[in-house]
């Protein structure tokens, strides 16, 4: 008796029609078939699955028991499937969560004009961190990181509702037109309209001093933000400035950061992907001159390995640099932002310059743990006042006269704590660097 064990099976030709053989080369109707193909065609690829792309195939037992070997680029495409997700969730992180101190300190820098220092380096940033976790504990950097993951909440799901009710492109094309340019920054202003008084709670959260105040509860952002949003009928302070009056510096840095950082990302994207493609066109000459061709298949897939590496850094790299020139450009313009955002909230900072010139002019206070405090109290009348800072001073009681310090606001006092943003995106650049590293070395080892 004859073994009905079929010969080989197709995956695929029960889709094919009944007329077609489905086991191995027997029909139902006992019939034979001509010599079929040994593979099982897959369907498109599912991220994160194991499923291969259209077109490649796994391979089966064949009839005479041999194994065909299996194609390379299944496991290659893998490899950079995955590694693009965590390159990207390490990107992510570091932006982030690590990089939150330097979000904090830069913002206390900013609106603390009683400081001396400038903090235009970033050694001096580092000295400020060690001295608030040293009085306040670790906990004192990381303040505020909830609040601002939901503004970035907010923002994104304004965004896209207001995308989808208005019609408006959340992306541009390749090819644009001056109508869809112009409602792709209507919903970016729109967004920023939404989310500013949200921003504006997350903002006075990250640089209120933790030695003054209670842990605030997680939908403190929130509340802070819809009395914002209501204004003086809910926050009845003097110097506290009308939602109205915020939105015109509010769009103004949010608009030009935004162009800016796009432009500069395009730029640099084409560039880097420009010398790319030529180092991988004198890589690829170098090889066939030198005739390594298939039977050498450990170096040329090193050197693909290489180029795909490249080919995933070359947009988070453009996109770091652009964001650090775009924040370094309009820093000045940041700094008036937020000092007109926290005016009239009694904010109380820490001191970023050690606290005994603090502590000596009389304008500090020193706290039960041992840290010094100081209070923000300013009376900007809009953003120009703010630049210039011609009406900044201390108030005590009424009208207070202006510090020395306070009166030379402009120039260089306007980059202050810009040296917490050079800290930052190192921090980014060297997370970008080892996960580079990491996956160039497992890519060279496949």
């Amino acid at each position: 008796m004859s073994s009905r064990r079929p010969d080989s099976f197709d995956g695929l030709a029960g889709y094919r029609g009944r007329d077609e053989p489905l086991y191995g080369g027997r029909s139902f109707g006992g019939s034979s078939s001509s010599d079929l193909q040994h593979w099982v065609t897959t369907p498109p690829d599912i991220p994160g699955s194991r499923n291969l792309h259209t077109g490649e195939r796994t391979p089966t037992h064949c009839g005479d028991g041999g194994e065909e070997p299996q194609p390379a680029g299944g496991s290659t495409d893998q490899l950079d499937r995955f590694a693009g997700f965590g390159i990207g969730l390490v990107s992510l992180f570091t932006e982030n969560v690590l990089a939150h101190p330097c979000v904090v300190i830069r913002r206390q820098c900013q609106i603390n004009y009683h400081a001396r220092c400038q903090h235009l380096s970033p050694f001096t940033v580092v000295t400020v961190m060690y001295h608030v976790g040293k009085t306040q504990g670790p906990k004192a950097l990381w303040k505020g990181m909830g609040s601002t993951f939901l503004v970035q909440g907010i923002s994104l799901g304004a965004e896209g509702l207001l995308s989808e009710c208005c019609g408006l492109p959340r992306e541009l094309p390749h090819r644009w037109t001056f109508k869809q340019v112009a409602g792709h920054f209507l919903l970016k202003g729109l967004t920023v309209m939404v989310a500013l008084p949200f921003y504006a709670a997350s903002l006075v959260e990250t640089v209120q001093s933790e030695v003054v105040r209670e842990p605030p509860g997680p939908l403190e952002c929130l509340r802070e933000g819809v009395a914002r949003l209501l204004g003086p009928r809910l926050l009845p302070q003097r110097r506290l400035l009308p939602f109205r009056r915020l939105l015109a510096p509010a769009l103004l840095h949010s608009l030009l950061r935004y162009a800016l950082l796009t432009a500069l990302q395009t730029a640099i994207t084409a560039l880097i992907r420009y010398f790319l493609s030529r180092t991988a066109a004198r890589k690829k000459a170098a090889m066939e001159n030198t005739g390594l061709h298939d039977d050498q298949g450990s170096i040329i897939s090193a050197s693909s390995a290489e180029t795909a590496v490249d080919g995933h850094f070359a947009e988070l790299a453009a996109s770091l640099v652009a964001s650090l020139a775009a924040d370094v450009a309009l820093y000045p313009l940041e700094t008036a932002l937020h000092r007109l955002l926290v005016q009239g909230t009694r904010t109380i900072v820490d001191d970023t310059d050690g606290g005994v010139a603090s502590l000596a002019g009389g304008v500090a206070y020193l706290a039960a743990g041992g840290g010094v405090v100081l209070p923000i109290n300013t009376q900007y009348d809009g953003l120009h006042d703010a630049l210039t800072g011609a009406s900044a001073g201390v108030l005590t009681g009424g009208r207070g006269a202006p510090e020395p310090a306070v009166t030379a606001v402009g120039g260089a006092c306007l980059y202050r704590g810009v040296g917490a943003v050079l800290l930052q995106y190192g921090l980014q650049a060297a997370a970008l660097w080892a996960a580079r590293t990491a996956y160039t070395a497992v890519a060279a080892r496949r």
